[in-house]
């Protein structure tokens, strides 16, 4: 068929014809966009973008973040991963297959055993079977949440409040009577946002990245317009944060941080809420939650255990914003090692 693959190390693309491509997709996703890989390479990562041309046109396009295998000593072997992506037509199975193999061939020339890819689509057994004919297999292991939360942002914010439970939309008043505001943070707020960070991590006992890993995203991010850093407060006390990203008229909450004080104001409850609005004036139509345990994904009436570990805290409190719970199709992997090590 017609077509030919290139990449951003054989080809001197411009990150602003490689983003618009991302943007005009209909999965764009901020994980495919080349400041994402500019902010991996930062961290030990290696970034090549691959595009599937048809003359000057870009048809199908995937960012793929590559790294060392951990215990590779003797010979430079790889792991080849692709976070929401690739951007394709899955309908159009004979040029997907096409750009997919070609993709899997530079990754086999590069020392990768493995291509992992976490597509930006919904579950559905006709993708599944796709993706098995076009040489991959399903993968238990995750890197992003299968499962998420989206808020649909179209209708009036009257409504948007409406549909949350009873509770969550109390805790939001509740919050601006106690004295709480919500202001829009620039880069002077960055540090406070990395402490609140630090002590989230801290209290509930997870890993968080290191500051650089913060700094270099939002300037990254910022940069290009596409990042929001809001900060609940109350006399001038920040107590909780969070950075949202833009693009394509789709909203995603990528981190959040809070602090140990005040809690009874009810500050991330107002936090959210404030965050939605910004996101429908900035025009997006849906805002991603990011993240729900996946027993959700597969049955959204699941009870919640005593043990909240993993994302069953964080889904106690974004179960009440009145969101659709969406599944996507997972982690399919294609390799030359047996799946048990990958």
């Amino acid at each position: 068929m017609g077509g030919q693959l290139t990449h951003s190390r054989e080809v001197n693309w411009s990150d602003a014809i490689w983003d618009a491509f991302v943007s005009n997709h209909r999965a764009a996703h901020p994980l495919q966009l080349s400041a994402w890989g500019r902010l991996k390479r930062a961290f030990g990562w290696e970034d090549v973008r691959f595009a599937w041309m048809e003359g000057d046109e870009i048809k199908a396009g995937v960012q793929v973040l590559f790294r060392p295998l951990p215990r590779a000593r003797l010979l430079p072997l790889r792991i080849a991963y692709v976070p929401k992506g690739p951007l394709v037509d899955w309908e159009n199975e004979t040029q997907t297959r096409a750009f997919l193999d070609a993709v899997w061939r530079y990754c086999r020339r590069h020392g990768a055993l493995l291509l992992k890819l976490e597509p930006e689509a919904p579950d559905s057994p006709q993708l599944a079977a796709r993706l098995v004919r076009l040489g991959f297999r399903p993968s238990k292991r995750t890197i992003q949440p299968r499962t998420t939360v989206w808020i649909d942002l179209t209708p009036p914010e009257e409504e948007i409040l409406a549909r949350m439970k009873q509770k969550w939309r109390y805790n939001v008043r509740l919050a601006a009577r106690k004295g709480v505001r919500v202001r829009k943070g620039d880069d002077a707020d960055v540090e406070t946002f990395i402490r609140l960070m630090v002590m989230t991590g801290e209290r509930n006992a997870f890993g968080v990245h290191s500051p650089e890993y913060y700094r270099r995203f939002w300037k990254l991010f910022a940069a290009e317009g596409r990042v929001a850093l809001l900060l609940a407060e109350y006399q001038d006390e920040a107590l909780a944060a969070l950075m949202v990203v833009r693009l394509a008229g789709r909203a995603y909450y990528l981190f959040g941080a809070s602090s140990n004080r005040h809690r009874n104001r009810m500050p991330n409850h107002l936090l959210q809420w404030e965050t939605m609005r910004w996101a429908k004036s900035a025009g997006c139509t849906h805002y991603d939650l990011w993240g729900a345990p996946d027993e959700i994904g597969l049955d959204p009436n699941a009870p919640i255990p005593d043990s909240l570990t993993g994302l069953w805290g964080v889904w106690r409190f974004k179960r009440g914003f009145g969101g659709e719970v969406v599944r996507y199709i997972g982690a399919w992997n294609r390799s030359l090692a047996p799946l048990s090590l990958l």
